[in-house]
């Protein structure tokens, strides 16, 4: 089928698959010139039919598809949602809900991390991808029918993949399992950058408060400065530039001049100005509103080989559960359970917790032992009797 390029077919088409239970999403587009994703095609499907939708076909309206989007008796199935989800955002203010993501749904039922779609297409759809067109870039027209068919068998797959999975978690009892990260997803604050947060984007070199403090307003305007341009913060100025102008703090023209990255031209022009006085802004900061870094967790003297224990057992449930680790808890969460029974991780909340965190409490406080199986090849866990744990071990006899 061509492409949908008008309002009234796209609204034939919307209004066909609002009587869907549920409908797959897909997009494609361009980011390396600017700073919003240039939404450059749109794939839906229903039950029955699959179209792509060309949101730079003169005159289109897309609203009858944020309609579509927005209505909560159709269920949207992505995968990899977030960058889709992000464009539909800001071109109709409203994340798509209800969702489904099933790149997660996947790390649920024992796909591994991040699996990609071709491998879930391949596996639950008994597809094969053609590759061919990966790297088109889909704001030049016309489009080719090679390439739209390959555009839509994003979204064709999807459907098959979408309903094996859903069976799979429904006969494992997994569908609340899902609901933190849909939940995540659903949340406008997850795409969102606030300038004044920008400059945690960034992997500062000092932890001196005066770096920090300027380079907290140079990342907040330059971050204003890209979202009204719509160009790139790299090419409005380079991260290692940012740092150079907090490190040494010019307040002239000629010692912003200095500053490796910085042309003439940028410097006696308006983005010269704007620097200086963030940097005078940075500077004058006052202390209860200069950004700390975040502190680096120290393991108390010991419980490193805690640390390791809590990761094999981590590794241990996934792999008996069929389900991602890093969906349960990942290296920071493993040290802050070992130094902090309370510690305030998803790991010791709802499923994560019994699936891992109640085992990872025992394990750490000898209730729960680690041993091999008969076979010599596979690990098990050994319950422990509270006297036997509370037991302080014999010294080692010396050599």
């Amino acid at each position: 089928m061509p492409m949908i390029t008008d309002t009234a077919e796209l609204a034939r088409f919307c209004q066909r698959l609002a009587e869907a239970s549920f409908i797959t999403v897909d997009t494609e587009f361009m980011r390396e010139k600017t700073y919003y994703p240039q939404l450059c095609l749109v794939q839906l499907a229903g039950p029955d039919e699959a179209r792509a939708v060309d949101p730079l076909a003169p005159g289109i309206d897309l609203a009858p598809m944020f309609e579509l989007l927005a209505n909560p008796k159709v269920l949207k199935v992505f995968h990899a949602a977030r960058q889709d989800i992000e464009i539909f955002l800001h071109l109709s203010g409203a994340v798509p809900t209800p969702l489904f993501d099933t790149q997660i749904a996947a790390m649920v039922c024992g796909f591994g991390d991040s699996v990609g779609y071709e491998t879930l297409a391949t596996q639950l759809a008994k597809a094969r991808i053609d590759k061919t067109q990966r790297f088109t870039d889909w704001s030049l027209r016309p489009l080719t029918e090679k390439q739209i068919q390959y555009a839509l068998a994003d979204v064709t797959h999807l459907r098959v993949a979408y309903e094996k999975l859903v069976r799979k978690l429904e006969k494992n009892g997994r569908i609340e399992w899902l609901s933190e990260e849909m939940a995540e997803l659903a949340d406008p604050a997850t795409y969102r950058t606030v300038p004044d947060q920008a400059w945690r984007r960034l992997k500062p070199r000092s932890t001196s408060p005066k770096f920090l403090a300027v380079l907290k307003e140079l990342a907040a305007w330059r971050e204003r400065e890209a979202q009204e341009r719509d160009i790139p913060r790299q090419r409005m100025l380079r991260d290692e530039t940012l740092m150079e102008i907090a490190a040494h703090h010019p307040a002239t023209t000629d010692e912003l001049a200095r500053t490796r990255g910085m042309s003439k031209g940028m410097v006696e022009g308006k983005m010269g100005a704007a620097l200086l006085d963030a940097v005078k802004r940075g500077l004058a900061m006052p202390a209860e509103d200069i950004p700390r870094p975040p502190e680096r967790v120290e393991l108390p003297r010991g419980l490193a080989p805690v640390v390791e224990l809590l990761k094999v057992l981590l590794k241990m449930k996934c792999d008996a559960h069929d389900v991602a680790s890093k969906l349960v808890a990942n290296s920071a969460d493993i040290e802050a359970i070992a130094a902090d029974d309370n510690a305030d991780v998803a790991a010791l909340h709802g499923w994560r917790r019994e699936l891992f965190g109640e085992d990872a409490l025992k394990l750490k406080h000898g209730r729960l032992g680690l041993g091999f199986c008969t076979d010599g090849r596979r690990l098990r866990l050994v319950p422990m009797e509270p006297e036997e744990a509370a037991t302080p071990p014999e010294p080692a006899e010396a050599l």
